[in-house]
């Protein structure tokens, strides 16, 4: 590793941060999910500390059930703006961070996807990026006119191709296309339009897209997939991998199978940038660290709890919460290792649900005991940054931010000033060349 390379650090702001209790908070405004300006105040918060990029995670649908009944109505998750139309509000009131959200490759077109972050990269002057995923829940399938939900094979064997689709659109036009030359009458360059004549199983596109090329080449890529498939269309077109480890072990075998792939695909290990997600909880002290969690753990409703545990153990709403977890047939592989947790560390079922509250590998302490496990993950090839997922937000970023930003600045792991005016220039990715 080079010894000037900086970890890269990323900031998830969907929903109101990402434990399960977050809009209980009292710091937290629990109406913040369809306001503009909450969103706004955190992306300006996360550019003044010099962060890669904002991160919105989406889905179509509402795609929690109501397991046990009335535990939807205790969740937050159902009420949020559309992604692509808030980056590019963001994107207009911002200079330098950069702007990814999701988008279906099962629920759109490559024509549509092409087309809004294209312009997104525009508005913002080079600073867009498209999470690609294939959706996966039932709930969205009953949105779009579907019975079921796409199989596993089809739905990623579409993608696949959505994403060559999408790529071959945005280089639809050479950088220098557009001559705009009042004089002469000539608007663009015949020769350096280029248009696409897709044909394919899934998709028939003839293009071009009606766009210029845009102000990175082409929007970044980024892929969350863990499994084989999710691999190959990640070693083939992503620029940036989330992923979600819980140990370093199982990070650097994932980092290390990832950039083993990509000299398949003509591409080199720098091309392509490893960040898993990470909550922290901290304080001056490990002490006030592992408050801040307590706090939030004590929020959690019952039947938010409940629901976390049915689609892994089943229906536990009639058993008293803190008494021991019952012995039941499991649903899952994830629900045997959660009853085998149960049974080794002799917890109820409240103990249980409250560690499923946060989603992603979290750390509890102070800025100095933080930082040595994030340095650890970078230097030790399992990481190449981290894509922060505070527990509550804006609470959690102003922590990471007051507490962690110094400690990483100090021993020369993260910048102090941007180094370029768009995302693929201060992730460090090479210039993207037409037709790369």
């Amino acid at each position: 590793m080079s010894q000037d390379k900086k970890m890269k650090l990323g900031v998830s702001m969907r929903y109101l941060g990402y434990h399960m209790a977050a809009w209980r908070h009292p710091d937290v405004p629990a109406e913040g999910g369809i306001q503009f300006k909450y969103y706004l105040e955190t992306a300006r918060k996360a550019e003044a500390a010099k962060l890669d990029m904002i991160f919105f995670a989406d889905g179509v649908g509402i795609r929690a059930a109501d397991n046990p009944k009335g535990a939807l109505s205790h969740d937050s998750k159902n009420a949020e703006l559309e992604p692509l139309t808030l980056l590019a509000a963001i994107g207009a009131c911002t200079s330098k961070i950069g702007l990814v959200a999701t988008a279906s490759t099962t629920y759109n077109e490559p024509f549509h996807i092409a087309r809004k972050y294209a312009s997104i990269d525009h508005i913002s002057g080079g600073r867009a990026g498209w999470n690609v995923v294939t959706s996966w829940s039932q709930e969205e399938a009953w949105n779009f006119s579907k019975d079921e939900h796409l199989g596993y094979d089809e739905r990623y064997e579409r993608a696949d191709e959505f994403v060559e689709v999408v790529k071959k659109l945005w280089d639809s036009w050479e950088d220098d296309a557009f001559i705009r030359d009042k004089q002469s009458g000539v608007f663009y360059d015949e020769s350096k339009l280029h248009i696409p004549h897709h044909k394919g199983k899934h998709f028939k596109v003839r293009g071009p897209l009606n766009s210029a090329r845009t102000p990175q080449g082409r929007p970044i890529i980024v892929q969350a997939g863990s499994n084989e498939a999710g691999r190959v269309i990640a070693a083939k077109s992503a620029d940036v991998v989330y992923s979600a480890p819980f140990n370093i072990s199982a990070a650097q075998e994932y980092y290390a199978d990832l950039k083993s792939r990509l000299h398949t695909y003509g591409r080199s290990e720098d091309q392509l940038l490893i960040m898993p997600g990470l909550t922290t909880y901290v304080g001056k002290t490990r002490q006030e660290a592992q408050d801040k969690f307590d706090q939030l753990q004590e929020l959690i409703d019952p039947l938010s709890g409940l629901s976390s545990l049915y689609g892994a153990i089943g229906d536990l709403s009639g058993y008293d919460v803190d008494g021991p977890v019952p012995d039941l047939p499991t649903v899952n592989s994830i629900g045997k290792s959660l009853i085998d947790i149960a049974r080794r560390d002799n917890l109820t079922i409240r103990q249980l649900y409250k560690l499923r509250a946060s989603g992603s590998r979290q750390l509890i302490g102070t800025a100095e005991e933080i930082v040595d496990d994030m340095e650890l993950w970078f230097k030790e090839r399992a990481a190449d940054g981290f894509n922060l997922c505070p527990a509550i937000l804006p609470g959690g970023l102003d922590d990471f931010v007051t507490f962690i930003i110094p400690e990483l600045r100090k021993r020369g792991l993260f910048r102090s000033e941007y180094e370029s005016d768009t995302l693929r220039g201060n992730l460090g990715l090479n210039p993207l060349k037409f037709g790369s």
